[in-house]
């Protein structure tokens, strides 16, 4: 099974594409292309790529129609995308963010910088996935409890009715009967009654232990970060990296 990065990138000039499929495709990505925005949809249908790399101004549909079409579409809304603009405005960027897009970069572009915000963005979604993953194992676990102590539950209640059982034997074994033989019965009631307690204890001390742990799931959830704020933390960080870089472009100006 091939593990390696599958990208598509949406651009209507042939130059952009063509100097990305050579140097990405030399970097051990899979990279598959498109000239417009219908083009893209259909090709990321068949492709499922890990990354879209698209530019804002495409023929038929634009980037930015692309883009909602996409993270309105739980298939597709996971799909990280980074857009590109010959537009320079700090309302675009922010345009694009809300829109969902993952990172946001203006032309012309280094590709030394382009490679690293694709490295980066591919980062960010692995840690998210192994995050979705870990809270998904969390609930499993919470449900696991729950049936849990249900069945401990049960569980009791069958205990309870042995000892009623057992409770039944010892009047009858105590009317004398001459077909009973006495100290073989009794010595089987004490075993049953050794045996309940032994279970009892059992029952116990796993009951303990599952209270335990969720106090422990209380006090991790208690400090958990929940996908939705770490994905803002994410953007953010991006946004404010970008910020400064255009910061010292102008400094430099």
């Amino acid at each position: 099974m091939d593990v390696r990065k599958r990208i598509l990138i949406a651009d209507s000039d042939n130059v952009n594409r063509d100097f990305f499929t050579l140097m990405l495709s030399k970097l051990g990505f899979i990279v598959e292309e498109a000239v417009d925005g219908t083009e893209a949809f259909e090709k990321l249908k068949k492709f499922h790529p890990d990354l879209i790399i698209l530019d804002n101004v495409l023929p038929r549909i634009s980037g930015w129609e692309l883009t909602k079409t996409l993270k309105n579409d739980a298939k597709y809304k996971n799909i990280p995308i980074i857009m590109f603009s010959a537009l320079d405005d700090v309302k675009d960027k922010v345009a694009g963010f809300e829109l969902g897009i993952d990172d946001y970069i203006t032309k012309p572009f280094n590709f030394t910088e382009v490679l690293a915000r694709i490295k980066a963005t591919l980062r960010h979604r692995e840690l998210i996935a192994q995050i979705a993953v870990r809270e998904s194992r969390l609930r499993l676990a919470e449900e696991l409890h729950k049936d849990l102590k249900k069945a401990l539950s049960s569980f009791i209640i069958n205990i309870d009715e042995l000892d009623e059982a057992i409770g039944q034997i010892s009047k009858s074994a105590g009317k004398g009967s001459e077909a009973v033989d006495q100290k073989s019965l009794a010595k089987s009631i004490k075993l049953l009654g050794e045996k309940t307690q032994s279970v009892r204890k059992h029952i116990g001390a796993l009951d303990a232990r599952i209270e335990k742990t969720t106090g422990e799931w209380d006090d991790l959830k208690k400090n958990e970060i929940g996908l939705s704020v770490i994905e803002t933390q994410i953007r953010k960080s991006l946004n404010q990296e970008q910020d400064y870089e255009q910061a010292g472009r102008e400094k430099k100006g």
